[in-house]
């Protein structure tokens, strides 16, 4: 903050607020991960899977009565209780559906948010992901009680509503965190979604442990419902349309960003250049890739803490917390050692481009490999699972800022591209891990989860590597200003525009 310039600059205030609405929305996401641990009725779905087996003949035990198919149970109170079982029988499969359907919605509006959001008011953009998100997570219990179908719905319009926030927040970005500020801002802002999950599940445990299943959708659902008020309020699109911004920190918008952070003419995308783009390739495969390891922290960790380490709710949400808390710390210190780094010439963007998506690949990849290798051994797991999931955080310094480096012009609509099919793994997740793992909770079962995980994230660290790059693509000035609504793209880009792009 300059000398003579506001208490709270605004750009503090948008940035806060953006955190919290990543909190809020991913908070939301991750709460019926814990929830439904309590919700299912773990002992009617291992009489019916005894009845079952017995009825065929099956050589095989349901792990409640072979200790073998999971770590033996602790004797202090980790322990799993069987008065955790709630009101619903839904095997694994279906548990599957059911926390995979919010990413089926998630997956159909990245795209037309990302263009919403470029055209028209991000700010509201935004706050409409958030509303979506409080409204149904209000409307999650009545959903359970008539039906795994409602849940289903409710979960796929949560979905729905929260596939426009990724993208709406990156245009806000580009408009609202000064170039020698916006690694910081950035980090700080995608810092939000780890924030929300460190809230979410101890807070989703406790709720559900003291005061019933149905208290973590009502409690949290009417606490995000603040955020909407105060979104409303104190956030604009940009810093022209800001009334109450302090001069010196208009000014200081006005000096470094050229425009003030205005809005930018409405601009055609350039289609045909993007779907050619190498950089762009090896940045939607990395995303894909980094999303499938994401998620299996993200959704199944709550069910492997249970299941196999067994320990109960309550302290299942907590531990399942951990990770994320070292995954905010961390992405605080590697986005400051990164601009440090580069400020001092020491690497250039491509470089810390690969550097972050490598520590976000290559080590969580082998903290998998490693919990595998622990089986039963509690603290071990524990711990590389919080390494796994804190290494993460790099991501925010790489997949996640290369889009803008790419093609600041379109940085919401290449988001929002990644994001989609980063996506897909969101729902194949859930139905991989419950396909594995139906009737056969094992320790076995759960290594080839791991181990699978741990290839694909592989996959990511050889391709982003190999083929990424940070350097501003030449189509990303193929449309002018001077174009106008027309959208005339100007006569030295237009003969970039059916090149090969660099990488």
């Amino acid at each position: 903050m300059t000398r003579g310039g506001p208490c709270l600059p605004a750009r503090y205030v948008f940035t806060f607020l953006a955190s919290a609405s990543l909190a809020i929305i991913y908070g939301l996401k991750v709460n019926l991960s814990v929830a439904i641990v309590v919700m299912v009725n773990s002992t009617a779905l291992s009489e019916m899977a005894l009845t079952h087996d017995s009825h065929n003949n099956d050589t095989h035990l349901n792990e409640s009565s072979n200790s073998e198919f999971a770590c033996p149970a602790n004797t202090n109170t980790n322990q799993t209780d069987s008065a955790q079982d709630g009101p619903f029988p839904w095997p694994e499969p279906i548990q599957g559906l059911i926390l995979g359907a919010y990413f089926w919605g998630y997956i159909v509006t990245q795209i037309p948010g990302g263009r919403m959001a470029e055209m028209f008011s991000a700010k509201w953009v935004v706050w409409a992901a958030v509303f979506v998100n409080v409204l149904f997570t209000l409307l999650t219990p009545v959903a359970a009680n008539i039906s795994y179908i409602a849940v289903l719905v409710v979960r796929f319009i949560e979905g729905l509503g929260a596939g426009v926030s990724m993208p709406a927040l990156q245009v806000l970005l580009s408009k609202w965190a000064p170039p020698n500020e916006r690694n910081k801002i950035s980090s700080l802002v995608y810092a939000g979604m780890s924030l929300g999950t460190v809230i979410a599940l101890p807070f989703s445990g406790i709720l559900a442990e003291k005061f019933g299943w149905e208290s973590v959708f009502y409690v949290q659902g009417g606490l995000g419902s603040i955020w909407c008020i105060l979104w409303i309020l104190l956030v604009f699109d940009s810093p022209k349309d800001h009334p109450r911004i302090h001069p010196a920190e208009r000014n200081l918008f006005e000096k470094c960003m050229g425009n003030g952070g205005a809005k930018r003419p409405n601009l055609p995308v350039p289609w045909k250049a993007i779907a050619t783009s190498v950089p762009f390739w090896a940045l939607l495969v990395a995303h894909m890739c980094n999303n499938f390891g994401w998620y299996m922290l993200l959704v199944e960790l709550p069910t492997y803490m249970k299941h196999i380490l067994r320990f109960n709710i309550g302290k299942n949400s907590l531990l399942s917390a951990v990770p994320y808390l070292c995954l905010w710390v961390f992405s605080i210190i590697w986005s400051n050692l990164m601009d440090y780094s580069k400020n001092k010439k020491w690497i250039n963007t491509t470089s810390v481009r690969k550097l972050s998506t490598a520590v976000a690949s290559l080590l969580p990849a082998l903290c998998f490999i490693g919990v595998s290798l622990a089986g039963c051994d509690r603290i071990t797991a524990v711990v590389l699972m919080s390494l796994g999931t804190m290494f993460m955080a790099a991501m925010y310094c790489g997949i996640l800022a290369n889009p803008t480096d790419l093609a600041s012009n379109y940085a919401g609509t290449l988001l929002a591209l990644t994001n989609t099919a980063a996506t897909i793994p969101g729902f194949i997740v859930p139905v991989f891990v419950g396909a594995l793992t139906h009737g056969n909770q094992t320790v076995h079962s759960w290594q080839i989860v791991f181990f699978t995980t741990a290839a694909i994230l592989l996959v990511e660290l050889i391709v982003f590597t190999l083929f990424s790059s940070a350097e501003e693509q030449p189509w990303n000035q193929a449309y002018t200003t001077g174009a106008g609504a027309k959208g005339r793209p100007r006569a030295a880009e237009t003969q970039q525009l059916n090149k090969r792009t660099r990488v």
